[in-house]
């Protein structure tokens, strides 16, 4: 018997009585867990994993939780191989899923705070995030995500000469390129594939790489491997920063090089 049936069993949700195989990840190894007593539970594990990499999750999706703005999967346990978290289901995404998350983003993202970064460092992926405690928008930006991203291009040899000096270039001139704006709580990893569609058809949010950070940074990431509905974008205009900055398709591409 594993851990993993061991605690379930120890905790009284139950025995494991079939295991359902959930695609979609490319890191870890997912499975919906069906429990005698008639519960569903996710798991993700990954035996590889950094030690601190699934708890680092399990803060992010608390985190996001606590804003009480948009649906998020309730953490019930996690050791340094595997993550227990609320089954969802499985919805069809109509209409209401994209407008209830660009509302819950805008709620989200309505609450501000002068500082940057968040109370740990996390993962965004496999990729580990520092996320130090910083006042400046633009040096926090700069620091821990342009220049991060430009030491990891570095050691992978991602990264030509040319586009070193590029991003060296775009983080010494943030100020001059983005408006200020001050730190809302974010996803951090929001792509289409960390969107998911509730059994309800609510859109709920997972795997996140959580910090405080720039609204219009979350949104260029919607971008990245696809656009989303107008629906949607239509209902993030709730958000304040937005309305007064403007959103721009050249600040988009500054985001995407972290």
């Amino acid at each position: 018997m594993s851990r993993i049936d061991v605690w379930l069993n120890e905790s009284g949700m139950g025995k494991v009585v079939r295991q359902e195989s959930v695609g979609g990840g490319c890191i870890n190894n997912s499975e919906r867990l069906h429990l005698d007593s008639g519960l569903t539970v996710f798991l993700k594990q990954n035996s590889a994993a950094p030690v601190d990499m699934f708890q680092a999750e399990a803060i992010g999706l608390q985190a996001l939780a606590a804003r009480n703005a948009i649906k998020i999967p309730d953490v019930i346990h996690w050791e340094e191989d595997f993550l227990l978290i609320e089954d969802l289901g499985q919805g069809s995404t109509s209409y209401s899923f994209w407008k209830s998350l660009g509302e819950g983003l805008a709620k989200l993202h309505s609450e501000t705070i002068p500082q940057f970064g968040f109370s740990r460092d996390n993962y965004c992926g496999s990729t580990s995030q520092e996320n130090t405690i910083t006042d400046d928008g633009f040096e926090f930006f700069a620091n821990y995500r342009i220049l991060k991203t430009r030491l990891f291009g570095i050691s992978s040899q991602f990264i030509r000469k040319q586009d070193l000096t590029a991003l060296e270039s775009i983080a010494a001139n943030l100020s001059h390129l983005i408006p200020p704006q001050d730190a809302v709580l974010i996803h951090g990893d929001l792509w289409s594939g960390n969107i998911h569609c509730a059994e309800s058809g609510d859109a709920a949010l997972i795997d996140p790489a959580v910090y405080w950070g720039w609204a219009e940074g979350e949104l260029a990431m919607t971008d990245l491997f696809g656009v989303f509905p107008i629906s949607s974008m239509k209902a993030t205009k709730a958000i304040p920063i937005l309305l007064k900055i403007g959103a721009s398709g050249f600040r988009s591409t500054i985001f995407f090089t972290c």
